[in-house]
Formats: C-alpha cells, sequence, structure tokens
C-alpha cells in the first residue's frame, strides 16, 4: 500500500508540473495589433496638438512642420506594424500542442527513468533510530590511533629548541629524559615529563610517558590523569579523537562524571562522529558551568551553534558575559605592611592565613590567571599546608591543561616542595 501511494503522490506532482506547463503554452499571447492601435492614436493625438499650438502662435512654421513630419513617420511605422501582427500574438497552435505534448512526456518520463537510475523504487523509509545506530556503528569501527598518527608528521627532534624557549630549558628535560630512563617505574617523574614532551610539542612522546605513568599508579590514577592521557592523544592524532582516547575519557569520567575537559573532548568525539544530538546535550550545560575564560569554553562558543543546527535545535549562544571588575591584588598594602610589623607572631599568623583564605576563595568563585594560583600553592607551602597545596594543584591543572600556560604554577608548586 505504501508503495502504491508513493507512486499516485509521485505522478499527481508530475501530472501538476507538466499541466502547468502546457497551460503557459496553450495560453494565447497579447495581440500585437492592440498595441500598435493603442500606438496609432496616441500620434493622431500629438497631429492635433501640433496643429493648436501653430494656431495659437506657440510654434513657429518651419518648428511646427518638422514636428508634423517626425510624429507622421511615426505614424506611417504604427500603422505598418498593425497590418503586419499575428492576430492571436502567438505561435501558431498545432505548434503549441505539440510543443505542450513534448513538455508533458519529458516532465513524466524524464522524471521516471531518472528516479529509475540512481533512486531505490521499493525502498523502505529508514527510521531515525536505525539511521542513529548507523551512525554509531560507523564510529565504533573508526581508525585508532596508531593509523591517524602515522598519517601525520612526527614528533619535532628533541634537540629542537622551540620558540620563546631557552637553551638552558632544553637541557633540563634533556636531565629530566635521563632521569626517567633510569627510573622508568617513577610516575612522577613520567607524569612531569609528559607535560614537558607537549610544551616542546612532542605529543607522542608525551602520550606515551603519561600512559606509563598511569600504568605505574595503577588504580591510583586520577581523573585527571586519564584526561591528560586523552589530550595529549587527541592532540597527537591532529584534533581527531581515537577509539584509544575515548577509553581514556571514559577512564576519566568514571573517576569524575564532572571533568571538564573530559566532558568537552567527549562532545568533540560525538561531533567528528555526526552524533550532534549527543554532543549538544554535553556542551551546553558545560559551557553554562564554566568560566568563560576556560580553554575549553572558548572552542564550545566557536563550534555550538553549527552543532545545533545539525542536530535540529534552534539555539542562539548567549553573548560573552562582561569580564569581573579586577579584584585587589592578592598581596598586602602598605599599610597592612605597617599594621604587622606591630602585631604578635600568632596574629600576624592570623592575618597571612586570612589573606590566604581571601584568594582561595576568589580563585574558587571567579577563577584567575596562572599567577594568582602560584601565589597561593607559594603561600599555602610557606604555611606549611602541604596536602591543600597538592589539592589547589591537581585543580590548577584542570583549569589549565596547557603546560606552557601553568608554567609559573609548575614552578610555585616545585619551590614549595611538591614537585621532586
Amino acid at each position: 500500500m505504501g508503495l502504491w501511494l508513493f507512486w499516485m503522490m509521485a505522478g499527481g506532482l508530475g501530472l501538476a508540473a507538466a499541466g502547468a506547463l502546457a497551460v503557459a503554452l496553450l495560453r494565447p499571447g497579447p495581440d500585437q495589433r492592440v498595441a500598435a492601435d493603442y500606438d496609432i492614436a496616441v500620434y493622431r493625438d500629438q497631429l492635433k496638438e501640433i496643429a493648436r499650438d501653430r494656431a495659437r502662435g506657440l510654434l513657429g512654421e518651419e518648428e511646427a512642420e518638422r514636428a508634423r513630419v517626425e510624429v507622421s513617420r511615426r505614424l506611417l511605422d504604427a500603422d505598418r506594424a498593425r497590418a503586419a501582427a499575428n492576430p492571436s500574438g502567438a505561435a501558431p497552435p498545432a505548434l503549441n500542442g505539440a510543443m505542450a505534448v513534448i513538455v508533458a512526456v519529458v516532465v513524466l518520463g524524464g522524471g521516471l527513468a531518472l528516479y529509475w537510475g540512481i533512486g531505490r523504487p521499493g525502498a523502505g523509509d529508514l527510521p531515525l533510530g536505525a539511521r542513529l545506530a548507523a551512525i554509531d556503528a560507523q564510529r565504533a569501527a573508526r581508525e585508532p590511533q596508531a593509523a591517524v598518527e602515522a598519517t601525520l608528521p612526527g614528533d619535532p627532534d628533541p634537540g629542537r629548541i622551540p620558540a620563546g624557549a631557552g637553551a638552558d630549558y632544553l637541557d633540563l628535560v634533556g636531565q629530566l629524559r635521563a632521569v626517567v630512563a633510569e627510573r622508568p617505574d617513577d610516575p612522577q617523574g613520567l607524569a612531569l615529563l609528559a607535560e614537558h614532551e607537549a610544551a616542546l610539542g612532542r605529543f607522542r612522546a608525551a602520550r606515551a610517558a603519561q600512559a606509563a605513568a598511569i600504568a605505574g599508579r595503577g588504580a591510583d590514577a586520577t581523573a585527571q590523569d586519564h584526561a591528560t592521557l586523552a589530550w595529549l592523544m587527541i592532540a597527537a592524532a591532529g584534533g581527531y579523537v581515537s577509539p584509544e582516547a575515548e577509553a581514556a575519557l571514559d577512564a576519566a569520567l568514571e573517576r569524575d562524571p564532572r571533568h571538564p575537559f573530559a566532558r568537552y573532548a567527549e562532545g568533540l568525539m560525538y561531533a567528528q562522529g555526526g552524533r550532534h544530538d549527543l554532543a549538544f546535550a554535553i556542551w551546553r550545560p558545560l559551557l553554562e558551568e564554566s568560566p568563560p575564560d576556560a580553554p575549553w569554553a572558548q572552542d564550545i562558543r566557536v563550534f555550538i551553534e553549527g552543532v545545533a543546527a545539525r542536530a535540529g535545535v534552534d539555539y542562539e549562544l548567549p553573548p560573552m558575559p562582561a569580564p569581573p571588575a579586577a579584584p585587589p591584588g592578592p598581596g598586602p598594602t602598605a599599610e597592612q605592611m605597617q599594621a604587622a610589623e606591630a602585631m604578635s607572631a600568632d596574629d600576624r599568623q592570623a592575618m597571612i592565613q586570612g589573606m590566604v583564605e581571601g584568594l582561595a576563595t576568589r580563585l574558587a568563585t571567579e577563577g584567575g590567571p596562572p599567577e594568582d594560583w602560584a601565589r597561593l600553592i607559594a603561600a599555602l607551602g610557606v604555611l606549611g599546608q602541604t596536602e591543600r597545596a597538592r589539592a589547589i594543584l591537581s585543580e590548577a591543572r584542570t583549569v589549565f591543561p596547557d603546560a606552557a600556560m601553568r608554567a609559573p604554577i609548575e614552578a610555585a608548586a616545585a619551590q614549595a616542595g611538591l614537585i621532586e
């Protein structure tokens, strides 16, 4: 029944289109003699007007004669055009009828032949569920990490000094490589090597070091550890989220379902695989929850409207929120320094603790640049609050996944004894 209904509808639409064209061909055009009669009437009125103007003295004899000659010439041309005009103004009826038949045959027969050649007669509709299942199957069979990396340029030479880095930094990284080679089972050293290899643009080496660090930590590996591995895999594959990167993301989200970068990368994976509905469902709440300066929030703002359109969602990107007013600097003012000199040791310690708490509260609620996170970690190290400093360091690494941007934070952590 469905197939017959389709052919009836297709045939009806074809007949309607052919009928509209045939009616246009068979309809008589405007009578050209009517236009010629109008021109003749206008020119006769003009001759009468010339005669009246000559009688009133508005035109001289010579000027009036030239005007009568010109209008008379136009009058004769209009009369000849009227005599030569086809009474119907259109092609002969027999020719129009033949053209209408040809148009009908071309529209109906040509449309049927075209569909029979490139269409699928008798094919049923593909339900949405089946289409989504096919997309998921195709995504599950996508290329692995190694196959994609094989098509891309390899890591830069280990001895190449990147822009903005000095030879002393490259020497330190070389020493770190040597130390890790001597202690290949040290997860902390491997994780540190992964960060610096990534800062040098050597993402494949960084990926291998991070994977070894996770293997060394075993069940103690954190969500951030697995999210970092996923990020390095994505970077090494030129932005492609491979099945291996997906497994790392799954491990991160199992340990922390709210991990921001893992959620962003999961949405990216679905967008790359054609599941724009799932990508939008992940990215929209993540964008609403994230600070505007978060790296993943900036990427989401670039792509989310296109993802929403492909998902069939009418979505308008909200305007970028205005940056908050610059908070007061974390350091004490001159007045506070003078007051601190007159305080007892306990009061001075309490004042320092209060400023540290204020900085920690501001970073937790409003965020801040890497330098402020570094100051907080350094201050906690001075106060002897090592475990809290480690927690702040872990959070800072989540907020700033880029190792180069996080350099002052890592330096403060090393000074506080958090990194050996």
